[in-house]
């Protein structure tokens, strides 16, 4: 005999909406999904809610269940204290489009921005072999099934939304760690592509994302830590620098290595009407102030390698940094204010 339960489940769209008291009918084994349905065949039959295979699998039940995001069809309303009000509403880190349903097209859009897996060159489609000792690792993110939990419990775009541009979040994270693990990707840079197009460093490794996962993925231990290890190695370890100094520097290291090389454009300047209204200034009046927002930057100039790809004794040994100026070494200091792009604290 089924036992009358106590619910708030949140109505409205993206214009604003509130959380709706409702009496329902629970029976025993019963998930909180069930009792939407039975919601939906009562009292609301227009309420939206997401949902598809019904057993874990497909994730598009994702909601928050008294203030946790989890699967509707994976949360059993055992859990809950007989007297408790269960409260049931939308992801919070997404737009609302109605009542349970958001819109997550954020996570797509990221997904479209993660480079693919790029096989061998030297590997025919169909001679890929692998060991299970080399997927081991790797093979653990192959089980999410992105219900976005893992980036609605995020903070850094659950409580700030103007990072959403430059965050991936944790589920393209372990994508990245997955295709870095991988024997057969041919892509050398995931690393650093997390770190400086990801937003690899806004983590903090607080490890909400690996409590909420439905899954079970460990993905701030198994892949976020990993990856982070792997930039601060590549850019702080004093072997790995000193290596970078003697041999040719790694291709992926910055974005200014390909305007280095002879005969590379430095890129088209910027025009004064692509830009703010504030500063679509002429550039006399520009150089007045210090400023120059469209200022064409001199290319980068890589050290000076041999024949075989290496520095020479005298360049490697010379003192200053191994990485590209992004001046030239043609700069003299302090720059003229026609050279510069930004305005001097102590001008008006």
């Amino acid at each position: 005999m089924g036992q009358k339960r106590q619910f708030k489940v949140w109505r409205g769209d993206e214009t604003g909406g509130d959380l709706t008291d409702y009496e329902v009918e629970v029976n025993e084994g019963e998930v909180v999904l069930d009792i939407i349905h039975r919601l939906q065949a009562t009292d609301a039959p227009d309420l939206a809610c997401r949902w598809n295979c019904k057993a874990g699998k497909c994730g598009s039940c994702s909601m928050e269940i008294n203030g946790m995001p989890r699967l509707g069809c994976m949360t059993r309303m055992s859990t809950f204290e007989e007297n408790e009000t269960v409260t049931v509403t939308p992801l919070r880190t997404f737009p609302v489009i109605r009542d349970l349903v958001t819109d997550v097209s954020f996570n797509y859009e990221k997904a479209r921005e993660t480079p693919a897996f790029a096989p061998p060159a030297d590997v025919a489609p169909g001679d890929y072999r692998m060991q299970q000792v080399d997927v081991e690792r790797s093979q653990e993110f192959r089980k999410c099934i992105e219900c976005f939990l893992c980036q609605n419990t995020c903070h850094v775009v659950r409580d700030h939304d103007e990072n959403k541009k430059a965050f991936s979040g944790p589920r393209y994270f372990i994508r990245a760690a997955e295709l870095d693990m991988h024997p057969l990707d041919a892509r050398e840079d995931r690393k650093t592509y997390a770190q400086q197009h990801q937003g690899l460093g806004y983590c903090n490794i607080t490890k909400c994302c690996t409590e909420v996962c439905p899954e079970h993925i460990k993905i701030t231990d198994n892949a976020i830590i990993p990856m982070k290890e792997r930039v601060v190695d590549r850019k702080y370890d004093p072997l790995v620098w000193l290596g970078s100094k003697i041999f040719r520097r790694h291709s992926d290291d910055d974005g200014l290595v390909d305007q280095g090389r002879p005969g590379a454009s430095a890129g088209p300047a910027m025009s004064v009407a692509d830009l703010p209204e504030a500063h679509q200034r002429t550039e006399e009046q520009e150089v007045e102030r210090g400023i120059n927002w469209h200022r064409r930057p001199a290319p980068a100039q890589l050290p000076a390698v041999g024949a075989n790809g290496r520095l020479g004794v005298s360049e490697a040994a010379f003192d200053r940094s191994g990485a590209a100026s992004p001046f030239g070494d043609d700069v003299e200091f302090p720059m003229p204010p026609r050279d510069l792009n930004y305005a001097h604290p102590d001008q008006d």
